[in-house]
């Protein structure tokens, strides 16, 4: 069946209520019949405008400064894996923008955060995104001020000429730290609400898919060149998915995508693979879909679902390389695009074949560090694999270098529109984006929770 995507939606309709003509997501799971959770069950949108979103937000470096000065300090953000600090000893700094932090695992088994600055002449302890070998203390590398690892007095150099230091006005500055899921959070605010609040829906949703049962098979970070926001909002919605991923039009229902607010902090998209897009003018046969999957149509029983053998076939070949059973997880969370999103930059996706969690960190206006962690279950046997190293990948290197990166081409496709996206907000003359309701509705909430913060 094929369908006309170029009509306007009903008069009728309220504002957001417009849906793509074709099955629904919830209709897409309806028709596997194999039960994804409860939490893929779920449906939460809300209509929240439909006004201009200037492109001051993303070119104009006060209000970066803004963002730097009011909302980074003042949010939830994940630091590292707790795979980065797996023992007494083990330190990991995180920066973001000016601001440096140095996460510890103390001798008693406890992680904090301190401020990576020490309090005699500034230095930094370590170098952003370090993970050193485990030490007893914390060690300023320029005089040699020494600290044990909860931050309190260890050691001072020629401590006859400090007497007006002591235990108790000379230690480390302590920021807000917990953890979630194998992530290790900082947030630099004092009032902050705890983190379980913040993350709203998300310890209960991800209560089916234990991120903490996972370990980080690979990672990637690559400078982009444009604002965080705007390299971020791509990966927000499947809307760009007909014209930058063409090739995917026969795989991706990108137009049958659902969007979900489930807060200010925590919104969601789930976009079905192996399902062609309404976009498509002409019906897709299963036997071409399972191609297109790139898998040998003479695979396919007859009269079968491309999409479910698909997702049988991904269990066993996933199931084998990662040494685990992946018996009981549902075509969707087999095979589809799940991501969750919390604010201000963090993304998590629970399923198998995507199996990722992105984050962007703002470098100036016009550029950003993306980061990707593969995340991939653990063994049956339970070991741990020691986390990969990162692999830096700069403005002008392919995604393609990086052996291995099943995902490389579609990434390097979104970010190869970014430098034009961001001279052309920069050439406009209208000076503001319009956003479309349903499908742009997570880049609207990610505007209105950032306004909250630069009040």
């Amino acid at each position: 069946m094929t369908y006309d995507l170029t009509k306007p939606s009903d008069p009728d309709l309220a504002p957001g209520e417009a849906r793509c003509p074709g099955p629904s997501m919830q209709d897409i799971m309806d028709a596997d019949g194999d039960n994804p959770p409860p939490a893929m069950r779920t449906e939460q949108y809300e209509f929240l405008g439909d006004e201009d979103i200037s492109f001051d937000r993303y070119i104009d470096p006060a209000f970066h400064e803004r963002e730097i000065d009011h909302m980074w300090n003042r949010t939830w953000q994940w630091a590292c894996r707790e795979e980065h600090i797996p023992a007494p000893g083990n330190q990991h700094v995180y920066d973001v923008g000016p601001y440096s932090i140095l996460v510890v695992h103390g001798d008693d088994g406890k992680i904090r955060a301190f401020v990576n600055s020490c309090p005699h002449r500034g230095m930094k302890f370590a170098t952003e995104g370090s993970s050193g070998a485990r030490r007893s203390h914390i060690r300023c590398p320029f005089h040699g001020m020494t600290f044990n690892l909860d931050g309190s007095l260890k050691e001072i150099p020629c401590r006859w000429d400090f007497p007006h230091l002591n235990e108790d006005n000379f230690g480390l500055t302590e920021i807000r730290c917990e953890t979630w899921g194998g992530f290790v959070f900082i947030n630099m605010d004092e009032d902050a609400p705890p983190l379980a609040d913040y993350l709203e829906i998300l310890p209960d949703h991800f209560k089916q898919w234990p991120m903490d049962d996972r370990y980080v098979a690979l990672h990637t970070q690559k400078v982009l060149p444009a604002n965080w926001k705007m390299a971020m909002e791509a990966f927000l919605e499947a809307y760009h998915v007909l014209e930058t991923h063409s090739q995917a039009v026969y795989t991706a229902g990108d137009a049958n995508a659902q969007y979900d607010i489930f807060g200010k902090n925590v919104s969601r998209f789930m976009h079905a693979i192996g399902v062609p897009s309404p976009h498509l003018n002409q019906p897709v046969s299963e036997a071409k879909l399972f191609e297109k999957l790139g898998r040998d149509p003479k695979d396919l029983p007859e009269g079968a679902s491309a999409r479910k053998v698909h997702a049988e076939m991904l269990r066993q070949e996933h199931g084998s390389a990662f040494n685990v059973d992946l018996s009981g997880v549902s075509t969707s969370e087999m095979i589809d695009s799940l991501e969750y999103f919390l604010f201000p930059n963090m993304f998590f996706f629970p399923g198998i074949n995507i199996r990722l969690c992105y984050r962007f960190r703002p470098i100036d206006v016009d550029h950003c560090l993306h980061e990707i962690l593969v995340l991939q279950p653990l063994p049956e046997n339970g070991e741990r694999p020691a986390p990969a190293k990162p692999i830096r990948l700069e403005i002008g290197d392919s995604y393609t270098s990086v052996e291995g990166f099943v995902l490389a081409d579609i990434l390097d496709q979104d970010t190869d529109n970014l430098a034009m996206q961001r001279d052309g907000a920069k050439a406009s003359k209208k000076g503001a984006q319009s956003l479309g309701n349903y499908q742009e509705a997570r880049i609207r909430r990610l505007q209105l929770t950032l306004d909250e913060y630069l009040v």
